[in-house]
């Protein structure tokens, strides 16, 4: 009985060692969201007739540095940067000044986000470290905004920069110098703030400064700019829109691609609509007959030229005040032939035409070997139209709904530069109902000035879906538009040449006037959209912001309410 007893209590003692002994989570109460909060700093901060080259912050906790190469800005700028010690978690920052500092003058170092507690990464908002190697800490500020000239979106970490204007001051200023202030829009915002100012006239640049050296370098960086001096102090909330420049044309050595062609790479305007450079192909002394045409996707002009047995030849690029000549050895390479892919299969929407692209270009099209028929086999009235400069074939016919038809090309059709023509080609295609396709009438309201360009595009305003070229209309209509969320931009087409164009910051010249409307265009299939757009009213992305939030809270209650 005892024996039982012991062998009882025994097992119960390993039952509950086993409870005992069971894992369980730990709570450690509310989650912390607080950000870092300084305790100290040496020398302290706003500090006059500062002398020292080591600042010291110490924190309440823990904390890390994060992208502290893309947050911290120091204005005005260092030749070399501060060293910010360390980058493992501390209570303690030491910031090592390298530079030798300018006497009177007012030092900024903006920390951004950079600074977050070591457990949750709670960040602090924008910490400043100020302080003036002279008597006194400059006060003044000016604000203001961030746009893109002609992109819905600006861009991210833009700079706003200050130079002043003096008795030493030139535009090259912004290529070569330092500014004297400087400020970031980091991640997040469209507005700027530039803090302890000294009273004076400077010139005011926003920079999208790709390499970050606080220098314009017009191949990769945006500009924006005030044309004048502004004085400070002043109340005015500047606006500032970032464009990308046009370069001047510059051509670089030409390549041989094949047995009769060369690619020229080029940056800069090499726009053949607007400003045709001639080109000039010689074998010695005989100019070779040639056709230029642009090499898809690619700053790179393709020169076309008959087959020729010679070892060597010249190349000359003319286009107002720019000449370039280069000399190129030739190889024996296989050559090009002529291929023809359509654009289009299957379904050809009605705004669209029918496009075929050669892969050499053409010079004859013989419309007696063409046939374009419907699904009756009755012939359809087409014209076509062929451009050289991008090797595209286009076809135009009326389109008729639920039709199909096939383009036939017999032999002989297409004959490119070196005389080589087609094998029988055949494409279907086919249409689709009106009623799967929306109407959008663009009805504009208090137009500055004509002509104007209207464009429906992708919601990021990144892709054209269609056009339209305005000298005085202001109801603009897009039928049969394929079925999709539009945004809407209009054009001021000031030198009136159809395009687009962008500013220049030495010749001080802005670029085009471009206006977003401020809402996306729903059209869906079998609908008519009559869209008043009222052009005083400016883009905001934050009103679209918000209007986006809604419909996402609208779209759930009803998805919740289903």
């Amino acid at each position: 009985m005892l024996k039982n007893t012991l062998k009882y209590i025994s097992l119960l003692l390993v039952f509950l060692m086993m409870s005992c002994a069971k894992r369980g989570s730990i709570t450690g109460g509310l989650k912390d969201t607080l950000a870092p909060v300084i305790r100290s700093s040496s020398p302290e901060n706003f500090s006059t007739n500062f002398k020292a080259n080591e600042i010291i912050l110490t924190f309440d906790e823990y904390v890390k540095l994060k992208n502290l190469n893309k947050q911290l800005i120091v204005s005005p700028p260092m030749k070399h940067q501060p060293l910010v010690l360390p980058t493992n978690a501390s209570k303690f920052i030491s910031i090592k000044i390298k530079d030798t500092l300018q006497p009177n003058t007012t030092y900024s170092l903006n920390f951004g986000e950079s600074i977050a507690d070591n457990n949750e990464g709670n960040s602090m908002h924008q910490f400043k470290y100020v302080f003036s190697t002279g008597p006194y800490i400059d006060s003044l500020s000016i604000k203001g905004i961030i746009k893109d000239s002609y992109e819905k979106y600006v861009d991210n970490f833009v700079s706003v920069m200050l130079y002043e204007v003096n008795d030493q001051y030139k535009d090259s200023v912004v290529y070569k110098e330092f500014p004297r202030y400087i400020t970031n829009t980091l991640d997040s915002l469209r507005t700027f703030k530039l803090e302890n100012l000294k009273a004076g006239k400077y010139l005011l640049v926003a920079m999208k400064d790709k390499s970050s050296n606080n220098k314009f370098n017009p191949k990769d960086d945006k500009i924006g700019f005030i044309k004048h001096p502004i004085t400070i102090p002043n109340d005015t909330i500047f606006e500032l829109e970032l464009f990308k420049e046009k370069l001047p044309i510059k051509t670089f050595k030409p390549i041989q691609a094949s047995g009769n062609r060369l690619l020229l790479p080029y940056e800069g305007n090499m726009n053949f609509k607007v400003t045709k450079p001639k080109i000039t192909l010689k074998n010695h002394n005989e100019v070779l007959q040639t056709i230029v045409t642009q090499f898809p996707k690619k700053d790179s002009l393709q020169i076309w030229y008959k087959p020729i047995k010679t070892d060597s030849l010249s190349l000359e690029i003319n286009s107002d005040k720019y000449n370039k000549k280069f000399g190129l050895k030739i190889k024996d390479l296989k050559k090009d032939t002529l291929n023809i892919t359509a654009v289009q299969s299957g379904v050809l929407n009605f705004r669209e035409r029918f496009t075929l692209e050669t892969e050499t270009p053409l010079i004859k099209i013989d419309s007696s070997k063409i046939s374009l028929v419907n699904k009756d086999s009755v012939a359809v009235k087409y014209t076509t139209e062929y451009n050289e400069f991008e090797q595209k074939l286009y076809f135009d016919f009326k389109k008729e709904p639920l039709e199909k038809y096939r383009i036939t090309l017999l032999p002989g059709a297409l004959t490119d530069f070196y005389d080589k023509s087609n094998d029988t080609l055949s494409y279907k295609l086919t249409t689709k109902e009106l009623e799967d396709y929306g109407n959008l009438v663009v009805n504009l309201q208090n137009v500055k000035r004509f002509p104007i360009i209207v464009e429906i595009t992708s919601k990021k305003g990144d892709k054209v879906l269609a056009s339209a070229y305005s000298e005085g209309e202001t109801k603009i209509e897009f039928n049969l538009v394929e079925p999709e969320a539009f945004a809407i931009r209009v054009i001021y087409d000031d030198n009136k040449n159809k395009v687009y164009d962008t500013g220049n910051f030495l010749t001080k010249t802005y670029a085009e006037e471009v206006f977003y409307f401020q809402k996306e265009v729903d059209v869906r299939a079998n609908w008519d959209v009559d869209q008043p757009i009222d052009l005083s009213i400016p883009f905001s992305p934050e009103v679209e912001k918000k209007t986006d939030e809604k419909k996402k809270k609208e779209a759930e209650k009803k998805r919740k309410a289903f």
